[in-house]
């Protein structure tokens, strides 16, 4: 058959749109409801998973136990990235998660940090001057390092005369930002935050000062059977996912 120059672009197209209509077909799109702390990590993991598979991560970022209610009450999200190692059991128990799909995927760091307060000198002696007007924690009620800021205040003996100063974010993300803007001259957040925000000073909590921040994933009933959930969570426990993990001053539990 000849076929003339001007008709060859029409039958690359031809045989290339069954090809591209079958990867079409095959990709999935999931949803993944993400502890706030873990935003910049998740993010990055997500483009990398996508490249990797095709497959599209579409993240919703918040406080765990307000995820939590909502995932009782319905949301269709597929995975559960939370901010503790208590909410995804309690969800399998109840029913609304696969109790056999629970890991520990990151291990958190609660830091004390300040865009306008030099942290060069012991956080407690900062916090025991108390030369601020605000601290920023996030609701301790919902999310897990805003618990995390209770539990280290009250172990460094300051909790009490900080109680007037205290200003709560709905989750660690909001607590982040009362502090980058400068509307919270301090405030505790997870390491993993200062360390994307690229700018600000911190001090790190001793891990001696509150309970380990475990915080663990699971596949949520909507997501039970769809292999874009399994190929995801086998993505984040592997070595490219690991790195981008570690990256953001996280360990990992082994």
């Amino acid at each position: 058959m000849n076929l003339r120059p001007r008709s060859l672009p029409a039958l690359l197209l031809a045989l290339a749109l069954p090809l591209a209509m079958l990867t079409s077909a095959r990709a999935e799109a999931i949803t993944v409801a993400v502890a706030a702390n873990f935003k910049k990590p998740a993010e990055e993991i997500g483009a990398a998973f996508k490249a990797r598979t095709g497959d599209d991560v579409r993240y919703a970022f918040g406080a765990t136990g307000q995820f939590a209610a909502q995932i009782r009450n319905g949301a269709p999200f597929d995975v559960l990235l939370a901010a503790d190692d208590t909410t995804a059991p309690a969800l399998a128990k109840a029913g609304f998660a696969a109790g056999s799909t629970n890991f520990v995927y990151a291990r958190g760091t609660l830091i004390l940090y300040s865009t306008t307060l030099p942290m060069t000198r012991d956080g407690a002696d900062i916090l025991r001057h108390g030369r601020f007007n605000h601290v920023a924690i996030a609701n301790p009620k919902t999310a897990p390092y805003g618990a995390a800021a209770i539990e280290a205040m009250r172990k460094l003996g300051v909790y009490e005369a900080l109680q007037p100063k205290i200003v709560e974010g709905s989750n660690i993300g909001q607590t982040f930002d009362f502090v980058a803007t400068g509307n919270a001259e301090v405030g505790f957040v997870a390491l993993s935050q200062g360390i994307g925000a690229g700018k600000g000073q911190w001090w790190v909590v001793p891990q001696a000062d509150y309970a380990p921040i475990n915080q663990s994933a699971i596949v949520l009933k909507p997501g039970e059977g769809k292999p874009a959930v399994k190929a995801y969570l086998d993505f984040l426990r592997g070595a490219e996912a690991r790195a981008v993990i570690e990256k953001y001053g996280y360990t990992i539990p082994k």
